[in-house]
């Protein structure tokens, strides 16, 4: 399958761009595991971090991304072939829900799917970036599987939550990304525990130890345990992001450092 860039001394080059230090695809077993959360405020972490970024909603059917990154501004002509993605925080987006109502319904087949991820990719104005994300579709059906075989040289990062139901359905995806022979760059456990406001406890509302399981599993290893927070979700809603909205809190800093770690892998 012809890819949509192609890759010049390290560097993924796009008919209107480049992207330095790599390509990353979020992907997740099941819906509802907090995928574009993670994907917007890793974003924004990297970007912290001194690194420039673009994010490609790739889940044209379930896009969110707009909503929870607090994107408002559309894309806009360049010229007549180049299309110039909207920023938002200092990330550049392109996702369907810059050009469709949020709450009108996508009924479209596959092959016009993959033909706007190929507009997204071949004539969007880029420019210089560091990194690129895709928010993947959940699951491992046609469009997951298409997508990553597009992009084989992203590293795939999984996103899960603690209980087995979701580890088990999220193994399969990086059991088709090892498949790909793409690299995993590692597993996020999101909504691993609550942690009382007054006295500090921590709860494992959803179990515990199936991140830590499941990166053993693939080989891989958990990157971090993300805190279940009623402002994270509340922040999502209202397109304040936690890395923005609350710099100094437990899960900002637990994306910077993941954000640190895949900046180091990418070094190594």
């Amino acid at each position: 399958m012809e890819k949509m860039y192609s890759v010049e001394d390290g560097w993924f080059k796009l008919e209107h761009g480049l992207v330095n230090e790599g390509l990353i695809a979020i992907a997740s077993g099941k819906g509802g595991v907090g995928k574009s959360t993670v994907t917007v405020n890793l974003a924004l972490a990297l970007h912290k971090l001194g690194r420039r970024v673009g994010i490609i909603d790739a889940d044209i059917h379930g896009f969110s991304i707009p909503r929870i990154i607090g994107l408002t501004d559309k894309p806009r002509a360049f010229n007549e072939k180049e299309i110039i993605p909207p920023e938002v925080n200092g990330v550049k987006v392109m996702s369907a829900g810059s050009m469709i109502a949020e709450n009108k319904a996508i009924i479209w087949r596959a092959p016009m799917l993959l033909g706007v991820l190929e507009q997204f990719m071949k004539d969007v104005h880029w420019g210089e970036l560091d990194y690129l994300l895709f928010d993947l579709p959940p699951g491992t059906g046609d469009m997951p599987l298409n997508i990553m075989q597009q992009i084989s040289d992203a590293g795939i990062l999984i996103v899960t939550t603690p209980q087995v139901a979701a580890t088990k359905v999220a193994s399969r995806v990086g059991s088709m990304a090892k498949q790909l022979d793409s690299d995993i760059l590692g597993i996020i456990e999101n909504m691993s525990y609550y942690q009382c406001d007054k006295c500090g406890d921590k709860e494992y509302i959803f179990g515990q130890g199936g991140g830590q399981k499941m990166a053993k599993e693939l080989d891989s290893k958990l990157l971090t345990q993300l805190p279940l927070m009623a402002t994270i979700r509340q922040g999502s809603d209202q397109g304040k992001p936690v890395v923005i909205a609350e710099p100094e809190a437990e899960a900002t800093q637990k994306f910077i450092a993941v954000a640190e770690k895949l900046i180091a892998q990418r070094a190594r």
